[in-house]
């Protein structure tokens, strides 16, 4: 008799900077998803993000009684993983070493640092196990992709590792495959873009696109002529807050448009005809497409699928203007939207059912 037969339920938990979206899943069927804000002035009186995990905690508590979730059917309690120390991909359970990694904030302080605390203080409470999957610190580079023309700096992985993993997943499902017998590019088109060369299992090469490399993207510059940045820098206009912003916050198309908002900027293209904001979109999907064919030299030409996600994947446009471009790499398979807390609970499940063993941290 499995462990599901008895304890059927999986926790899901995602930090974000002033909420909480907790999930339950039946096996891999969602009961139910809510977010639990937060007030500033609440916040404010933690020192660190990763101090609210008890003050958080208690808020899940409250709304899983509120839902009559029943803790002895609890098997397992899923957190987003945090800003730890490089990792392969993955579902992990959450240990001492993971534990005092978060608390310190290794690589940051950062409100998803909580997950992994919650999901192990919760699933004390419960008498379940806890888990994180993949993780933006996911490192699965090939250490030719670290190279990048200056020793002292190193090409870094830091990417949509949840969301990119589990479309590659199912875009494997799809085919007949393995995800770890099949290679696959997957772009992921957010407030950031990532894409990521997937070679059985394993993401060998993506761009850093927390710090700028890459497409540009709603927000954030990408890749820049580095010798009129470095002028730039020298200019003696611009401060070091003002260059970092320049790069995320106001880079892309916010630099071009002045605007974040890409329904707004998807309505002026469909229903105003705007010229302008048609082409830096244009611009943004010709540039997504040469990353995808960058990936693709980087498996050598052998591609199963190639992969559009995230929330700019579901207008059209968007997909018809990256497609028309590599089309022939491979077939061509869009994954609108991101689904994070169920890509976090198959993650625990896989592990539940024995498909995998959890990793240590």
């Amino acid at each position: 008799m499995s462990i599901l037969d008895q304890k059927p339920y999986i926790v899901v938990i995602n930090p974000g900077s002033t909420s909480t979206k907790v999930s339950v899943f039946e096996k891999e069927t969602e009961m139910f998803t809510q977010t639990i804000r937060h007030s500033v002035a609440e916040l404010s009186r933690f020192n660190k993000a990763s101090d609210q995990d008890i003050y958080r905690m208690d808020y899940v508590i409250q709304l899983l009684k509120e839902k009559q979730i029943d803790f002895q059917k609890i098997a397992a309690v899923v957190g987003r993983g945090g800003l730890l120390r490089p990792i392969e991909g993955g579902t992990y359970s959450v240990n001492d070493k993971m534990i005092a990694d978060l608390k310190e904030g290794f690589l940051g302080d950062h409100p998803s640092n909580c997950g992994g605390l919650i999901a192990n203080d919760l699933a004390k409470e419960v008498d379940a196990r806890a888990f994180i999957v993949d993780p933006v610190v996911v490192d699965e580079m090939d250490d030719i992709a670290r190279l990048s023309g200056m020793p002292m700096l190193k090409r870094k992985s830091i990417f949509h590792a949840l969301n990119q993993k589990a479309v590659a997943r199912e875009a494997a499902k799809k085919l007949g495959k393995k995800y770890t017998e099949g290679n696959f590019i997957v772009a992921h088109l957010g407030g950031g873009i990532t894409v990521g060369a997937h070679r059985n299992g394993r993401v060998v090469d993506v761009n850093n696109g927390l710090d700028g490399d890459g497409p540009y993207s709603p927000e954030r510059s990408g890749g820049v002529p580095i010798g009129d940045l470095v002028k730039l820098v020298f200019s003696h206009n611009y401060t070091h807050p003002d260059i970092k912003k320049l790069i995320k916050g106001n880079g892309g198309v916010v630099g071009y448009l002045g605007t974040n908002d890409m329904m707004f900027v998807q309505e002026q293209i469909d229903k105003h005809r705007n010229r302008e904001h048609e082409f830096i979109f244009k611009g943004m999907a010709y540039q997504v497409a040469k990353e995808i064919g960058q990936c693709a030299a980087v498996l050598c030409g052998k591609v199963d699928a190639v992969c559009i996600t995230g929330g700019i994947a579901n207008y059209d446009k968007m997909v018809k203007w990256i497609s028309e471009r590599v089309d022939w790499i491979a077939p061509i398979l869009v994954f609108p939207g991101e689904e994070e807390m169920k890509a976090l609970a198959l993650g625990a499940l896989r592990v539940l059912t024995g498909e995998e063993k959890a990793k240590e941290y």
